[in-house]
């Protein structure tokens, strides 16, 4: 069939225009409801292909999503969505039916909105937390009178591998006075195939469904929380020895304090309401167990085996093909380069929490799948157990997208740099990602991870600094390593004209020369940059250069903690422009910052530069382009330009800040 992308045209969608509002789909006939969610899947291929998004999982919940809404009266019943990036069935169904600049700025967001629409309710696209806001709501909801509010959370069984699920879920059946429904959408998948426990009970529920059997994951979480706990892992070992029929869903449930029913078929609008409308008349926690299938409706995504589209650039809707291939990127460089430190160190363990492919360790685990340790959705256990591979004679690598570390930094903190244990963390999407929004801007993470004591941050410029630093990360084993990279292609080699003297042998301390005049040449404004942010750095010395501005750019290798030989070049130089893919607001330029001005203090020296920090302000970047954000904070080639003029027409002037001072310019 051609798709009426093709023609440049989008689908025939009677019935999907005729939904203005939730209240619209009770008038629909079953019949109707059937052809409403060919035409809304017909409508997700055509535009999804069109600007790249979460495809697979909202072909999965279109029944179940038309259940919801026929089923609870939004917004006055809260509906979450865990994760947010299947909610586009929720945002057609909710009068959002413009899809034209999904993802971009002053279009649609990928994940739940409340600017959008007063539907909309979790903005946060890290997984496991529905069921605590929930939790939360449904407690506020009894606190103030509102017996007429039902909560409903909608949450993945990926997520359900999550730790912060199950606190929640211990936390829901200690009240039984809430009306609140956990809808459980199980496909068996979060990005990839879901791993764990929980996901081969899930499985054997698809398989023999009589049995109801269910949430085995808590073998090993809920074993210290009572009789649940207990209740469920001597269940466990039952099962192993063959009584298939010795956990009964309605005894563990009641031993949990909360009502299960299903499993459902979740593309059978009509069941999926039957039971949604059975647990909406509980008055206490109820779980609906709803079975989907990821991409459903679209051959390419169906016949997808590694994530059944789970996201998509953009796309031939008749294929499923990219537009435009991926170039080689910055995670492929990562996925080759751990291969080859695996063979050459039988101590290297790849770890990463359900996202194997996407952060480059499903050629490790092809290769040598014993060497790789996916722990489901859960960073904490990632770097705990980390720790624990590390003091037992091996080195980890964790692989996560920079904007998940959030959630380990305690056991960072605690666990891995109290001990000093060698642990590589390899931060993919680091700095500004743009069109996945706010919560997964990767921008945090050089501002946080400066303040732990004895850990080594790199930040590569290019592929060559790249795998340097990935070897010397994997090499280190007094304490924890740290390399981030951004999302997408690599730019071009940036090769040093020199290095810096004063490092000696310290391989953390080299700090590389990029761009300068003559060497008798003293630089007015000295320009570092971090990481990604070179290439526009170096582009804009040139310009700087030509209009008669004396600069140099130096590029530190390891950015954390802030190398010597960069403290005495800038404390050299009369003022220094930092520029990084990250917080200025405590990032590297307030590090230097700091080690430059207690140096000065230390050398009782008559003056001290100007700096001006480049980077991104502190607070939520919404929506947009990597290159729109960019030249939002001054960090492409415009924005440095203007910052680099306004500091050399400062030392001009002979601003007063050059003078000494307790504190330093911006």
């Amino acid at each position: 069939m051609t798709h009426p992308l093709a023609l440049g045209q989008l689908p025939h969608t009677p019935l999907l225009a005729g939904v203005h509002e939730p209240a619209d789909l009770r008038r629909l006939t079953s019949e109707e409801l059937t052809v409403l969610a060919a035409e809304i899947r017909s409508y997700l291929v055509t535009t999804v292909a069109r600007t790249g998004g979460h495809l697979g999982p909202n072909l999965g919940v279109v029944e179940l999503t038309i259940a919801l809404h026929r089923t609870f009266s939004s917004p006055q019943d809260t509906i979450i969505f865990d994760t947010g990036h299947q909610a586009y069935v929720h945002k057609l169904l909710t009068g959002r039916q413009d899809f034209s600049h999904l993802r971009e700025r002053g279009g649609l967001s990928g994940y739940p909105c409340r600017a959008e629409s007063v539907h909309d309710v979790v903005e946060n696209s890290h997984a496991s937390t529905s069921l605590a806001w929930a939790d939360g709501i449904a407690r506020a909801n009894r606190l103030q009178g509102h017996e007429d509010r039902h909560v409903v959370a909608v949450i993945g069984d990926g997520a359900m591998t999550g730790g912060m699920a199950w606190e929640a879920l211990d936390n829901i059946a200690d009240s039984d006075d809430k009306h609140l429904v956990i809808v459980v959408n199980d496909n068996g998948r979060s990005y990839a195939p879901t791993i764990g426990g929980l996901a081969h009970h899930l499985d054997a529920l698809r398989t023999n469904p009589g049995y109801e059997r269910m949430l085995s994951t808590i073998k090993r979480g809920l074993l210290s929380q009572g009789a649940p706990g207990r209740a469920a892992f001597d269940a466990l070992h039952g099962l192993k020895r063959g009584l298939k029929d010795v956990l009964v869903p309605s005894a563990f449930f009641e031993d949990l304090g909360i009502k299960y029913t299903g499993p459902v078929d979740g593309h059978d609008a009509i069941a999926v309401e039957f039971a949604l409308t059975r647990a909406r008349a509980y008055a206490e926690p109820v779980i609906v167990h709803v079975i989907t299938q990821k991409g459903r409706g679209y051959t390419p995504a169906e016949e997808d085996v590694a994530d059944r589209f789970h996201a998509v650039g953009r796309i031939h809707p008749e294929t499923g093909l990219p537009v435009v291939p991926s170039r080689f990127g910055w995670t492929a460089v990562f996925a080759e380069e751990v291969v080859e430190m695996a063979r050459a160190d039988q101590r290297v363990v790849g770890v990463t929490a359900a996202m194997q492919a996407p952060v480059g360790l499903q050629p490790l685990a092809d290769a040598m799948p014993e060497r790789v340790i996916d722990v489901g959705i859960a960073e904490q256990h990632a770097l705990a157990m980390s720790a624990g591979l590390a003091f037992a004679g091996m080195h980890p690598v964790v692989a996560l997208y920079a904007t998940f570390l959030n959630r380990a930094f305690d056991q960072v903190l605690m666990d891995v740099a109290l001990h000093r244990a060698g642990v590589t963390v390899v931060l993919d999407r680091a700095g500004i990602t743009g069109t996945d929004g706010a919560s997964h801007n990767g921008v945090w993470d050089m501002a946080v991870l400066g303040h732990v004591p004895g850990l080594r941050l790199a930040a590569p410029r290019d592929e060559e600094s790249l795998r340097s630093a990935l070897r010397l990360a994997v090499s280190t084993q007094d304490g924890p390593t740290v390399v981030r990279y951004p999302k997408g292609s690599l730019p071009a080699p940036l090769p040093a004209l020199r290095t810096l003297p004063g490092a000696g042998d310290d391989l953390f301390g080299v700090v590389d020369v990029l761009s300068e005049g003559s060497l008798e040449e003293d630089a007015t404004v000295l320009v570092v940059a971090v990481g990604p942010m070179a290439t526009a750095c170096v582009q804009a010395a040139r310009r700087l250069r030509a209009q008669g501005t004396r600069v140099r750019v130096l590029a530190p290798r390891w950015v954390i903690p802030v190398p010597r030989a960069l403290v005495a070049a800038a404390l050299a130089a009369p003022a220094v422009l930092v520029v990084e893919d990250g917080l200025a607001d405590g990032g590297v330029g307030s590090q230097l910052r700091d080690a430059v001005d207690q140096e000065a203090r230390a050398r009782q020296a008559h003056r001290v530069p100007l700096v001006t920090r480049v980077g991104v302000p502190r607070q939520f970047v919404h929506t947009a382009t990597r290159e729109q954000v960019l030249a939002d904070c001054g960090m492409d080639v415009a924005g440095i330009l203007a910052s680099a003029r306004d500091l050399a027409r400062r030392v001009a002037d002979g601003s007063p800040d050059l003078k000494p001072a307790l504190g330093l310019s911006s």
